[in-house]
């Protein structure tokens, strides 16, 4: 965990959990999004059936997450009422917690667990998706990305839950 990362963990010992309201997997580039109500997570790799099981072994970027919170953020920002998840291209809907807070901190979804990398920046395909906009809408509110540091099966109205630094510690131990 980075310093900043460290930092914010002090703050965050009585972040409420959020749910999993959703599962999408992209079998192929640019092909509709499957809608699934559970996955395996696949520690170093990504979620079985999405395309970026296949990526680099390692990458910060298996996993996308976006919040229920943020897409009504960008509803606003466009002047929609609803925001369909699939359009936005992310793996996981989350709801109930604050994504931001979760940034480069472990949590843990089903069995699995996820320490969350980067903001998921939108790109250029956005503003076909969401119209002329798009993407100057998304800009803040585009998720984030994650590894999957255990794997485990992830299903819809799973908790999210926060994982301090030492208690993620204690698990790696009790693992050897």
């Amino acid at each position: 965990m980075n310093a900043q990362g460290r930092l914010i963990s002090r703050f965050l010992e009585d972040l409420p959990a959020g749910k999993l309201e959703w599962i999408g997997l992209r079998p192929a580039r640019k092909v509709a999004m499957v809608s699934v109500g559970k996955t395996i997570a696949i520690a170093d790799r990504g979620l079985q059936g999405d395309r970026r099981l296949e990526g680099s072994k390692g990458s910060a970027r298996q996993v996308s997450i976006i919040s229920v919170e943020f897409i009504r953020a960008i509803a606003d920002n466009l002047g929609v009422a609803h925001i369909p998840s699939d359009i936005l291209r992310r793996n996981l809907l989350v709801s109930g917690i604050n994504l931001n807070a979760l940034r480069h901190q472990y949590f843990q979804i089903g069995s699995a667990v996820f320490q969350a990398t980067a903001q998921c920046h939108p790109c250029s395909r956005m503003e076909a998706a969401l119209g002329k906009g798009g993407l100057v809408a998304m800009l803040g509110y585009g998720g984030l990305c994650a590894k999957i540091l255990e794997s485990g099966e992830i299903s819809c109205g799973d908790e999210v839950v926060y994982l301090p630094p030492s208690q993620y510690q204690e698990r790696q131990l009790s693992l050897y």
